[in-house]
């Protein structure tokens, strides 16, 4: 089974990526992503994955190499601070065209006094992915995933895998059902 690459969306999103279910393809996918994938009952049987060239990874080098519209990547980013002594980590979710709030927003889910972005030793580290590859499916249980309305509105978007070596395709609209996903109006702001 692979989804259509020809014009519409999907050709918008697909580029030229060659893509496969993701279940079938675990060699393509972190260990994490590929438990998180096998125990989200809710996953759509369109979660797809493409293997990249890993040095492209990156998501402009990727966007351009493979001919994915900017507006159909979607970051992952680990967001860290600390209240009371105790370390409060989140992921967010947004497209490649906005900008996570990560002092306003996501400081005050999490009720701390400062975040940031995780260092990516620390990120690596606690996720068991690869930097660059961090997705939302697979993430430590017990985090919040912050999700931008943007990304549950897209069609199909690209995310990480877990590996820089390639990139998962799925309905934007699913990553509401990941397990401790929060769907957030304010969560990003556009670029520019």
């Amino acid at each position: 089974m692979r989804a259509p690459a020809a014009g519409g969306i999907i050709g918008r999103v697909l580029g030229t990526l060659k893509t496969e279910p993701a279940r079938e393809r675990p060699d393509l996918l972190a260990g994490p992503v590929a438990a998180g994938l096998a125990k989200w009952d809710t996953a759509p049987p369109e979660v797809l994955v493409a293997p990249i060239d890993p040095t492209l990874a990156d998501t402009a080098a990727f966007c351009e190499a493979y001919q994915v519209d900017l507006a159909a990547s979607a970051n992952c980013v680990v967001v860290a601070g600390k209240r009371g002594g105790e370390e409060r980590y989140a992921a967010c979710v947004v497209l490649a065209t906005t900008r996570a709030d990560v002092n306003g927003v996501v400081r005050r889910y999490l009720d701390v006094r400062k975040a940031s972005f995780a260092p990516t030793e620390d990120a690596v580290a606690r996720t068991g992915m690869e930097y660059g590859g961090i997705t939302p499916i697979g993430l430590p249980e017990g985090w919040p995933i912050l999700v931008d309305a943007r990304v549950i509105g897209s069609e199909y978007v690209v995310i990480g895998s877990g590996v820089r070596h390639s990139k998962i395709v799925i309905p934007g609209a699913a990553l509401a059902d990941l397990p401790g996903a929060v769907v957030r109006d304010d969560l990003a702001r556009p670029i520019g």
